[in-house]
């Protein structure tokens, strides 16, 4: 089931790549759930693999799914609630309690136009979870546009009128190390037999830099690497 690539995703060899950053996402959108609340906008749905969740898990009652015009057709079975055409949401001012975006602000050319309409659409108090990511190869191109710093991604959120900004990184150093050797291992050019056996030998490496990873508090500070950030900001 598609949903399962993306909550609770098992450690498996054929999910070396996706393992970290897909169960880091979750777990944050997990600790962000309390907040979600009444009417919820999924921006940048795609194919909405969080939407059973949240409805099953959290007090959201209306769950809407919005996508850009002529985004990819990621299944033909699942589509958007709305489209818009990447300037002005089709809604009213403060018609949603909670907003949600994973992985959606890098494919944004002007970040600020976005992040205006949310805040516009929500209602006063109303609160915006986001992802995304920082160490990851060049995904629906030609439509990547930037790898956020979370000083930049404050700036922007803050320049479209959002507060109480909290900003946190997904992993650190040593996730950032197993997050490359899944991509390596898995995404770069090689032989079938070289990815099946350097698969299988990285698969404890880069479950044991996870777990050290997991002990380490990750601070935004000179030289640190990180995996991805997430993070949420109210209206």
């Amino acid at each position: 089931m598609m949903s399962k690539d993306f909550i609770n995703i098992s450690f498996e060899i054929q999910n070396l790549d996706k393992y970290y950053i897909r169960s880091s996402i979750f777990e944050a959108l997990k600790n962000s759930l309390p907040n979600l609340k009444d009417s919820l906008l999924d921006i940048g749905c795609g194919k909405m693999p969080y939407k059973d969740y949240i409805l099953e898990n959290s007090s959201v009652t209306s769950y809407i799914g919005l996508d850009i015009e002529g985004a990819l057709a990621y299944d033909s079975n699942v589509k958007p609630d709305f489209i818009w055409d990447g300037k002005t949401m089709p809604f009213e001012n403060n018609s949603f309690q909670s907003a949600f975006g994973t992985e959606v602000l890098e494919h944004c050319p002007d970040p600020e136009i976005v992040l205006k309409e949310v805040y516009r659409v929500l209602r006063h108090d109303g609160f915006f979870f986001f992802t995304v990511p920082f160490l990851w190869n060049l995904h629906e191109v030609p439509h990547d546009e930037y790898r956020y710093t979370p000083f930049s991604l404050r700036r922007h959120l803050e320049a479209a009128g959002f507060n109480e900004i909290e900003i946190n990184a997904t992993g650190g150093w040593h996730a950032a190390m197993a997050q490359m050797l899944g991509l390596w291992v898995r995404r770069s050019q090689m032989g079938a037999r070289k990815r099946i056996f350097l698969s299988f030998f990285l698969k404890p490496i880069i479950h044991f830099l996870i777990n050290i990873d997991k002990k380490s508090k990750v601070s935004f500070i000179e030289g640190q690497m990180i995996t991805g950030l997430y993070g949420t900001a109210k209206k």
